[in-house]
């Protein structure tokens, strides 16, 4: 079974975050790793930063560009990084898939601007796991 640091790096990602009730909810997502965990930049206000703000339990898989799923789930958390993080995020992501900025910055300028439109998510193994094996650290 892959861990948290197998999957975060991949260019194109599965994310799944979860209802209230426990039902999945996937997206495909661009994301930047950092320090171990990864960065992901989002519309303010989608549905999966209001999942996210009310159950930090998600799981990320590795994927191809349009999701067609290449690999098996890794849990994970998530929280919503403050608002002044988010421009940070956006520029890590326009350098990252560049190929896609010719249309993904002048959309954002259009809607009002980064800031007013994005959000930004980090998703982190969650605490009591190794990242190298998935082991459980705790005795």
């Amino acid at each position: 079974m892959p861990t948290f640091a197998d999957v975060y790096d991949e260019k194109y990602l599965l994310l799944t975050t979860f209802t209230k009730d426990g039902r999945s909810k996937p997206t495909t997502v661009w994301g930047v790793p950092e320090g171990g965990k990864l960065l992901i930049i989002t519309d303010e206000g989608s549905w999966k930063t209001k999942r996210i703000n009310n159950t930090p339990r998600v799981t990320i898989q590795k994927c191809g560009v349009l999701g067609k799923v290449k690999g098996e789930p890794v849990e994970a958390v998530a929280r919503m990084l403050p608002k002044s993080e988010t421009q940070r995020v956006f520029d890590k992501i326009i350098r990252r898939y560049w190929h896609h900025a010719w249309y993904f910055v002048p959309q954002a300028l259009l809607r009002g601007g980064v800031d007013k439109v994005h959000a930004a998510i980090e998703v982190a193994a969650p605490k009591g796991r190794s990242e190298a094996s998935g082991e459980s650290d705790e005795a």
